[in-house]
């Protein structure tokens, strides 16, 4: 057994001491950009959710580095945000502290795990030379018109006191710490994303990601295809402008409704019905947006006491406000077809409106109440008989106008938290809102005592009136900081970029040196990312590009999320059901390298895979054998070797890292003698998954030169020829032996080696062999009686 707190420990210092990992420009090589998602520095450590993605990260770029490629494979910090103030406020300590703490503790288990991490690289978010240029990209989006100010209704998270993007509202509640949101008007700056929804979409077509993933984003954006129709108010000048995608059945609009904030209805309400309207409304926005769409959901509303005229139909046709119509999807309005819309015909049923028929079900489908497919329009003048697919465009063009529209809404942008980065701009009284110039950057965030979230809508920064109050850049005059933060999102949209570049001081990164190394080539990660970090993080480059600064249009060419760990109970792997590994404890038993495998060998990287405790030991068992594995000079070169090695190649390039370590037990079980150059070939395969003690071994046959630097072994593909074959001898059908035979051997072969077996010599011995059934190169049976 080799002592692995010895080698770890050595081979880790000598590495970093050395720069082994250090990426650089200029060597003429291929480059390869191969990223971690930077963790967040949490007070409890990483754990082994983290370990995954780490080490397979790890093994690509080990890999990669020995088939000739730079590689870079950096490493950073998302260190701003709900998590780490939530935790500092947990321990009654200052977020600064708790955060560089934090990041001291989970840079040391890393280092520990043997990562090949370029450290001159780190990056931090929290760090002022960081966040100033976090600030710069920022105000790239306000000087192009794409960061703006407005007041509307937000997600507010009554626990976390701050509000909340669409995207980070899951099922109705917080992503973060899963309270249910509510609905508050507040202030707020948002990123105009929506100004790049086709963009994302088209983007999406080239990339090489899972299609489930490619899915969801679709789904996100969420574009329709449809008609702005207008709909004039009765005995007024205004008109309800909606949009459709089935412009097809406007003649069966038999209602409107409006969204209860929609600003029509203050101006179009009856006096007879403002009340009534009124505390409906006031209801109604304070929901959610999934209770008020759920489609389960008894269905609510108020009349107005207005009425609209139908264009097609020229009938008046009331307007009433419903929760189930949003202000912030399409125009905040909608023609109601109950005939051929599930929601629209249960609240027409709810309060007695008329239902048209107006699509005709193809022959031989069943007639439904609510019918929402393909047919030929019926009760629809001069358009009746006509595919509705053609009518579309017919009404389209005789009522509207064509329209594309997205689910997709602006990124709320703010926090009404302390720990995140300044918003680098003034609010002047006779300016306006003004940029902090440049040269002024970064906006620091202040030294508080108190930083606790009030609750109020307002962040902690707005009592700091020392802060706060400041001298307007345009016009020398008093003006005031704006006093929300960023969200924790915003460092993390554009780290990857920062990686090319760290530690440069004039601009975010230098051009030569992002052309050279971006875009990401693979990036490692989890699945829970693809609406809001993945999003955010392509709406910035494609931004970028756009203003000239980056020349490529996406950030990720290849995306590789991993699946889920399960604790030793079968459930997953949590802190509240306290079934968590600690890595720190498995390293300090087993050694990083164990560890590394085994959580390699758990099962396909993006699978569900449960952790045993017994299992580990199996992998530790084979490193000893590795440990005290002795070269045979005398033994013959074998072939198998270069079978190994294109498994091993493949599979790396492919991302099944288990399959690979099994490789590895199997033909070291099989060829328990090895001559140095083959053994040194097992060595190589084997480094990128187990670096610290191949690096041992590798200096023990005499090397002065590092493993992880050495070509890797060449295929001979004239070895992958099979020249013997192992199969089954069979007695009644009935497996007694295996023989290793020439490939193409006769069956007289066949048999003279079979009968030579004691476990086949024994079954046929007092018998006849009356048949003999052979299947060259597969298998050999002898029938007796």
């Amino acid at each position: 057994m080799y002592d692995h707190n010895q080698i770890d420990k050595k081979w880790q210092d000598k590495w970093l001491a050395d720069g082994t990992y250090s990426a650089k420009e200029g060597t003429g090589k291929p480059k390869k950009l191969v990223l971690i998602e930077f963790p967040y520095p949490s007070g409890f450590g990483l754990h082994c959710g983290h370990l995954r993605p780490f080490a397979a990260g790890d093994v690509y770029s080990r890999f990669f580095r020995m088939r000739g490629f730079e590689v870079m494979y950096p490493m950073g910090w998302d260190a701003f945000g709900l998590p780490a103030e939530n935790y500092a406020i947990k321990m009654g300590v200052h977020p600064s502290k708790s955060t560089a703490e934090n990041i001291a503790n989970a840079k040391r288990q890393v280092q520990a795990w043997g990562m090949s991490f370029d450290w001159s690289r780190e990056i931090n978010t929290t760090d002022p030379e960081y966040y100033r240029w976090t600030q710069w990209l920022f105000l790239q989006f306000f000087k192009a018109g794409l960061a703006f100010e407005a007041t509307g209704h937000i997600n507010w998270c009554p626990k976390d006191k701050t509000g909340l993007a669409n995207e980070e509202v899951i099922d109705g509640k917080c992503e973060r710490c899963g309270t249910l949101v509510e609905k508050r008007e507040m202030r707020q700056w948002y990123l105009k994303i929506t100004a790049y929804a086709q963009k994302l979409l088209d983007g999406l077509k080239d990339l090489d990601w899972p299609e489930s993933v490619k899915t969801q984003q679709e789904n996100w954006i969420g574009r329709s295809e449809g008609a702005l129709i207008k709909f004039p108010v009765k005995g007024s000048a205004e008109s309800i402008e909606v949009f459709t995608t089935r412009p097809d059945t406007l003649f069966g609009a038999t209602y409107m409704v409006l969204a209860p904030d929609h600003e029509l209805v203050s101006r179009m309400t009856a006096p007879g019905r403002k009340a009534e309207v009124s505390a409906y409304a006031v209801g109604a926005v304070s929901k959610t947006e999934m209770e008020r769409t759920a489609l389960d959901k008894e269905k609510s509303g108020v009349f107005t006491g207005a009425y609209a005229i139908n264009p097609a139909t020229e009938e008046e046709i009331p307007v009433w406000i419903a929760d189930y119509v949003l202000s912030g999807y399409g125009t905040g309005a909608i023609m109601a077809v109950p005939g051929h819309d599930q929601r629209d015909h249960e609240f027409a049923v709810k309060y007695q409106l008329p239902i048209r028929k107006v699509v005709a079900q193809p022959a031989g489908v069943k007639e439904e109440p609510v019918y929402a497919g393909e047919g030929t329009l019926v009760n629809s003048g001069e358009y009746n008989f006509m595919p509705t697919s053609e009518a579309r465009k017919h009404v389209t063009a005789d009522f509207g106008l064509p329209k594309v529209q997205y689910k997709l809404r602006d990124w709320v942008f703010s926090r009404q938290r302390y720990w995140g980065e300044p918003i680098p701009l003034v609010h002047c009284a006779t300016c306006g809102v003004v940029a902090v110039p440049d040269d002024q950057l970064p906006v620091r965030l202040p030294e508080v005592e108190k930083y606790e979230p009030t609750g109020t809508g307002e962040s902690p920064l707005a009592a700091m009136e020392s802060w706060v109050n400041t001298t307007c850049p345009k016009c020398a005059g008093p003006a005031r900081r704006e006093t929300n933060v960023m969200p924790q999102w915003a460092g993390s949209s554009w780290y990857y970029l920062r990686y090319s570049d760290p530690n440069n001081n004039a601009v975010f990164a230098d051009r030569a040196k992002l052309d050279y190394w971006q875009p990401v080539d693979v990036y490692f990660g989890g699945m829970e990312h693809t609406t809001l970090h993945l999003l955010y993080s392509r709406f910035w480059n494609l931004f970028l590009q756009d203003q000239g600064l980056i020349s490529h249009k996406e950030p990720y060419l290849r995306r590789v999320p991993h699946g889920i760990i399960l604790g030793p109970d079968g459930e997953k792997m949590s802190k509240s059901l306290g079934n968590v590994v600690n890595p720190d404890e498995v390293v300090a038993q087993y050694g990083a390298d164990t560890l590394r495998m085994y959580e390699m060998f758990l099962g396909p990287h993006n699978g569900i895979v449960a952790w045993t405790n017994g299992g580990i030991v199996g992998v530790r068992k084979f490193l000893d054998r590795i440990s005290v594995f002795r070269p045979d000079p005398a033994a013959a070169p074998v072939p198998a070797i270069h079978k190994l090695i294109k498994k091993v190649s493949e599979d790396i390039e492919s991302f099944k890292f288990n399959t690979c370590i099994s490789s590895f037990m199997e033909f070291l079980n099989n060829n328990p003698a090895l001559n140095q150059e083959d053994f040194e070939s097992v060595l190589k395969l084997m480094a990128p998954f187990a670096p610290h003690l191949t690096e041992d071994r590798w200096a023990s046959l005499g090397h002065g030169t590092s493993i992880h630097l050495e070509a890797w072994p060449v295929l001979d593909e004239s070895k992958l020829v099979e020249t013997e074959v192992t199969i089954p001898v069979q007695v009644m059908g009935k497996i007694r032996a295996t023989i290793v035979i020439r490939v193409g051997a006769s069956e007289g072969e066949a048999k003279e080696l079979a009968l030579r077996e004691p476990s086949v010599s024994q079954h046929v011995a007092g018998k006849e062999i009356v048949k003999t059934i052979f299947v060259p190169n597969r298998l050999i049976n002898f029938v007796t009686r």
